[in-house]
C-alpha cells in the first residue's frame, strides 16, 4: 500500500471511530511501527490530526470549533430523532463527541431541562442557553477529548439517576454491542448507562458491525438506537432484535 493509500485510510478510521492506536494499524496496514509513526507525525503536521500517545485522535474531539465535521448532514438527521426523545422536566445525561454536540445545538428553547454530562465541550455548548441547568461531573480531565473519568467521576456518577442518556460510541456491532479503545472512558460510559432509566446510543451507520477492544454493553442493554437511516433499513434488522431503532 503507498503512503497516500495509508494515510487516507488512517484518516478514515479516525474521522469513522474518532481515535486510532498505533498497535490496530500496524495490524491492519501490515506495516511496521516506525511506519505507521511516521505516517502519524506527517498528518499532525498538517493539522489533519491529534497525535497522542500509542496512537491519534479526531481533531473535532478537543477543539470547541464551528469548522468542518466529519459526515455533519448524517450527524443532523441523527440530532432532529434524538431529541425528539426530551421531554418538559427530564435529567438528560449526555457524553461528549460531535454527534452529541449537534444534538445539544438543536435542542428545542422552549423545554426546561437538567443536563447533566462528564463532558466539559457538552457543558460549554449548553452554556449557550439560558433555559437550561447544566450540571458538570467532575474528575480527572482527559485534556485533549474534554472527557472526565476516573474513581471521582464513577462515584459522582453512581448518586444520578437520569431519566435520558444520549450517549455516542466509537464502535457498535449486533452482536458484540458498544465497544470503544480507552479502557478509563469504557468505565465512565458504564457508569452512565447504569445511572440512566433508559440509554440512546446515536452514531453514524459507518460505524454499524465494528468493534473495539473494550466493551461497554450489550445491544440489549440500550433502549434506542439513534442512525441516519430509516429505522426499516435492512442494515438495522439484527439491531432491532435488542432495542428500539429511530
Amino acid at each position: 500500500m503507498l503512503k497516500k493509500e495509508r494515510q487516507e485510510y488512517i484518516l478514515q478510521q479516525i474521522n469513522r471511530h474518532n481515535k486510532v492506536l498505533s498497535a490496530d494499524l500496524c495490524t491492519k496496514l501490515a506495516v511496521s511501527e516506525d511506519t505507521v509513526r511516521r505516517d502519524l507525525h506527517e498528518l499532525a503536521g498538517d493539522g489533519k490530526i491529534l497525535k497522542v500517545h500509542g496512537g491519534a485522535l479526531s481533531n473535532t474531539l478537543y477543539q470547541d470549533t464551528q469548522g468542518e465535521i466529519y459526515a455533519r448532514q448524517e450527524k443532523a438527521i441523527i440530532a432532529a430523532k434524538a431529541v425528539s426523545l426530551f421531554e418538559e422536566g427530564m435529567y438528560i445525561m449526555v457524553g461528549g463527541g460531535t454527534t452529541v454536540r449537534e444534538i445539544l445545538k438543536i435542542v428545542p428553547r422552549d423545554l426546561r431541562l437538567i443536563f447533566i454530562t462528564v463532558n466539559l465541550a457538552s457543558a460549554t455548548e449548553l452554556l449557550n442557553y439560558t433555559n437550561y441547568e447544566v450540571i458538570l461531573l467532575g474528575g480527572k480531565v482527559s485534556r485533549h477529548t474534554r472527557f472526565c473519568t476516573g474513581g471521582d467521576t464513577i462515584m459522582n456518577l453512581a448518586d444520578v439517576r437520569a431519566d435520558l442518556c444520549i450517549l455516542g460510541t466509537n464502535a457498535i456491532d449486533a452482536e458484540a454491542g458498544i465497544s470503544d479503545s480507552d479502557y478509563e472512558s469504557v468505565q465512565v460510559k458504564k457508569a452512565m448507562i447504569k445511572s440512566s432509566e433508559r440509554v440512546a446510543v446515536v452514531t453514524i451507520s459507518e460505524k454499524l458491525g465494528s468493534v473495539e477492544r473494550f466493551h461497554i454493553s450489550p445491544m440489549n442493554g440500550l433502549d434506542y438506537l439513534i442512525t441516519e437511516l430509516p429505522p426499516a433499513h435492512e442494515a438495522l434488522q439484527d439491531y432491532a432484535k435488542s432495542c428500539e431503532v429511530l
